[in-house]
């Protein structure tokens, strides 16, 4: 076995020995070692991915005992780019608010964040690279406490009240993936994912257990899609995302939901089998789901007057987008969702940043009378999240136009969805392009006898790199969005 296959297995361990150690360091200390773990961590993904484009996936035995007494780790193509995408933007994301972390945490409890976001992206890697179910339920949990640790450590009112509802839910949808997983052990014997599509292709083509099958189907993909928000399981959503710290609200709306989704996928395709979950019709409810919460994620955004919970609320539709690609039951639908899931994680956590800027020269303010006239306070932040709100539309040259144009493909290949899948998808288009508009015209109407008038803010190099950053990585992904597309598609054909 090469080196190169111990990487994803090293980043792992390195995200929860960071974590350990940054627990006994200063705060200055733990945020320099979590820079450090992310660069680290982003360099390994890179030779990950390069390694599986040329050789193709691969298996790592962890402590070099096989299944069912050992644990493993498989990466392939698909693997390697998310772990690389989720590294790339949490870093981003974490330089982006760093400016505000003082402002919005107090400061010993600083090395804490810094602990949580290790424990965080230790959890999505494992999810991301397990081979093993139960694996994956414990880092579940992991990263639900690391996530509603981050919305509450900014210590008021409304962030226990948001961290509360999102444990509420999210231990119900532990709990049916957890009775789900249980139900699918008992009937298979395995945990392995590989042994358990086996097994599972057996029950069925023998017609045994159907209905225990589906019903532990069933319970794991509603636990995961109220683990991730699918509309109408997104009520702990927009408080969640609008009132914790910055670099809190784009790593949650960003990756932590991304991590649950892209676990779906691993269940849809690699422990029951695609074409097996395809029968069970359950896809036709998510189609169903992912539909309604492009259209009602929208008119909640619309009537929203805070600029963070509109853009949360924006997080309830864009996460229907990737499940209307599920429910269309095709491999065109599929790899439409998977490149959704990229273009928002850039997008949403390019808009968290950007919107700070803009309330930071409007008084702190986050009620859109007051951002008037916030783009000309603040240029580079103006012109940052004008380029988001493009994005989020579907102006072309940007990463959403390349998604909604891959989502219009997969629905003409799918006559039964076709019509309502193209008349939501240009509702929705028209939805976005309201309230994500009317922010952008507000944020650039002039306005005479302004309290804020010549207020500017104290713009750092890393804000300003950052902000360019992200509108780098969603023009690659806007124009030169090819290669990405067929990473992914080879990534889901070595699944099958």
């Amino acid at each position: 076995m090469d080196f190169v296959c111990n990487f994803p297995c090293i980043s792992i361990l390195l995200c929860l020995f960071a974590g350990i150690i940054s627990s006994g360091l200063r705060s200055h200390a733990a945020m320099w070692v979590n820079t450090a773990l992310l660069a680290v961590n982003t360099a390994l993904s890179v030779f990950t991915l390069t390694y599986t484009l040329e050789n193709g996936p691969f298996v790592y035995v962890m402590g070099r005992f096989p299944a069912p007494w050992g644990n493993e780790i498989r990466a392939g193509v698909l693997e390697a780019l998310m772990a690389l995408f989720f590294c790339i933007i949490m870093l981003l994301s974490l330089f982006g608010g760093r400016h505000k972390l003082l402002q919005e945490v107090s400061e010993n409890k600083i090395g804490l964040y810094y602990v949580l976001t290790d424990l965080l992206l230790s959890s999505l890697l494992a999810l991301i690279y397990t081979n093993d179910l139960f694996t994956a339920y414990v880092f579940v949990e992991i990263n639900t406490i690391s996530a509603c640790g981050l919305i509450m450590i900014r210590q008021n009112g409304r962030t226990i009240e948001a961290a509360v509802r999102y444990m509420i839910m999210s231990l119900l949808g532990s709990g049916m993936l957890l009775l789900g997983l249980c139900m699918l052990y008992d009937l298979t014997g395995h945990l392995l994912m590989s042994n358990i599509r086996e097994s599972v292709a057996l029950l069925a083509a023998d017609g045994q257990y159907q209905i225990p099958l589906i019903v532990a189907i069933v319970l794991m993909s509603v636990g995961l899609c109220i683990k991730s928000a699918l509309f109408p399981f997104h009520a702990w959503l927009p408080d969640a995302y609008g009132y914790s710290t910055v670099s809190s609200a784009a790593i949650l709306s960003s990756l932590v939901s991304k991590g649950y989704i892209f676990l779906l996928i691993k269940i849809i395709y690699r422990v029951i089998g695609f074409d097996i979950y395809h029968d069970t019709r359950i896809i036709d409810i998510l189609f169903l789901f992912g539909l309604m919460g492009m259209i009602f994620g929208s008119l909640s955004a619309i009537r929203e007057n805070d600029i963070r919970r509109m853009i949360a609320y924006s997080s309830v539709a864009q996460i229907g987008y990737i499940y209307m690609g599920f429910g269309m039951g095709t491999e065109a639908g599929m790899t439409a969702s998977v490149f959704h899931m990229l273009s928002h994680a850039a997008t949403k956590s390019l808009l968290f940043i950007a919107a700070i800027g803009l309330t930071d020269v409007s008084g702190g303010s986050r009620k859109f009378i007051e951002l008037t006239g916030s783009g000309y306070r603040h240029k580079w932040a103006g012109v940052t999240f004008t380029v988001g709100s493009l994005s989020m539309v579907g102006v072309p040259l940007f990463s959403g136009f390349i998604s909604k144009l891959l989502f219009a493909q997969a629905a003409v290949q799918n006559h039964a969805k076709m019509l309502p899948a193209l008349i939501v998808l240009g509702i929705s288009t028209i939805l976005n392009a309201i309230y994500f508009m009317k922010t952008v015209i507000r944020i650039y109407t002039p306005v005479e006898d302004s309290p804020y008038e010549g207020v500017t803010f104290r713009q750092t190099s890393m804000y300003s790199v950052v902000l360019a950053a992200f509108i780098v990585l969603n023009v690659i992904l806007g124009v030169s969005s090819q290669p990405v597309v067929d990473m992914i598609r080879r990534g889901l054909a070595e699944f099958m």
